[in-house]
């Protein structure tokens, strides 16, 4: 884990206003074989180092000075919009849900957004860096369920059975078909069944799993 599809260490750019954490996830990404190219503690300082080292993957906490509010997450979008295809991995002890899915926004994946007090190992991180580097989305079960509580009435993920909506949110939080199978306790081929309905539901074309996948995603945040 850790290393690009170029099969060099991934280039880390991390920002955490706490210098003591700041520190100890850099001593543990870099003890993992990760590079971090800077560690940064606000949201412009984070646009600056993207822009300029253009990483692999941004680590973002959501609340930085000035108000300790949404800036990170508000940085990280902005990184999305300066160097388009940027990953960026949203590590925060708090779920802020306006910003979300604009980090989702292009389709293409890349984004995850998970709590720091449910990251419970060193490779539940790794795994994640290395999924949205891939290209893939990861959500925590929190974010995924603050989410969905605040979907509109007209939203068409309501079209979808309830057995298909629980599919969809284990998608969302970056299981694959296999891992959704183990965790419902069905055939990988009972899940494909599943995710194909959810995607003509959405009207997502099936020819691209994983950018469907993406788009299932999407459209699950933007209800």
């Amino acid at each position: 884990m850790g290393v690009s599809e170029a099969g060099r260490p991934l280039r880390v750019v991390l920002a955490e206003d706490s210098v003591l954490l700041r520190e100890g996830l850099v001593r543990l990404l870099e003890e993992a074989g990760t590079t971090v190219v800077a560690a940064v503690g606000d949201g412009p300082s984070l646009v600056r180092a993207v822009s300029q080292l253009r990483p692999d993957v941004a680590v973002v906490d959501v609340r930085m000075p000035p108000t300790h509010t949404d800036e990170g997450l508000r940085a990280a979008v902005e990184v999305r919009r300066a160097v388009p295809g940027t990953a960026v991995l949203v590590l925060s002890q708090y779920v802020e849900v306006a910003y979300a899915d604009e980090l989702l926004a292009d389709g293409r994946g890349g984004a995850g957004y998970l709590l720091k007090d449910r990251v419970t190992d060193l490779d539940q991180l790794l795994a994640a860096l290395d999924d949205v580097v891939a290209g893939g989305t990861v959500l925590d079960p929190q974010v995924v369920a603050q989410l969905f509580a605040r979907r509109r009435a007209d939203d068409p993920v309501r079209r979808l059975t309830a057995r298909e909506r629980e599919v969809l949110g284990l998608i969302a939080e970056g299981h694959s078909n296999t891992a959704i199978a183990r965790v419902l306790v069905v055939t990988p081929g009972a899940v494909e069944k599943h995710t194909q309905r959810i995607f003509a539901k959405l009207g997502l074309a099936p020819d691209e799993d994983r950018n469907s996948r993406v788009m299932a995603t999407l459209a699950y945040l933007r209800g």
